[in-house]
């Protein structure tokens, strides 16, 4: 059973590919890539196996701004995430928090979940380009 919240989808293509087109749609809507986080290559520096296992986090102050101004502890789930991670059946996921759940998590207004929802589209467009389910 997934975590509340998580949404999860298989990719049709493999890890690396998946990660590439994440990346690149995230490029092609003029988001900020603030970060990849490489957790397979920081388990294999401490010496411990980890299938591959890579979270990017990424955004613009217009999505996120609105539903920190509405309760600033939101704050601590954006910018927005992807976890791109390889199963022990080989098969590639992607997975993200639900914004809306975000928001509801955070207590925010209505008016804060509807740009929540907002960012629930764009988010899933994404990610559904990236594992090639668009």
């Amino acid at each position: 059973m997934a975590p509340a919240g998580l949404v999860t989808i298989v990719s049709k293509s493999g890890f690396q590919e998946t990660l590439v087109r994440l990346k690149d749609e995230v490029a092609s809507r003029g988001l900020t890539l603030f970060a990849v986080i490489d957790h397979a290559k920081g388990a294999e520096e401490a010496g411990i196996a980890l299938r591959p296992t890579t979270v990017l986090i990424f955004g613009n102050a217009t999505g996120g701004t609105p539903l920190m101004q509405a309760n600033q502890t939101i704050g601590i789930d954006l910018p927005l995430r992807a976890l791109v991670w390889q199963g022990d059946s080989g098969k590639t996921w992607v997975s993200y928090n639900d914004p809306v759940w975000l928001a509801q998590r955070h207590g925010l207004p209505a008016e804060a979940e509807q740009v929540a929802a907002k960012l629930r589209q764009g988010l899933e467009s994404i990610v559904k380009i990236a594992a090639g389910s668009a």
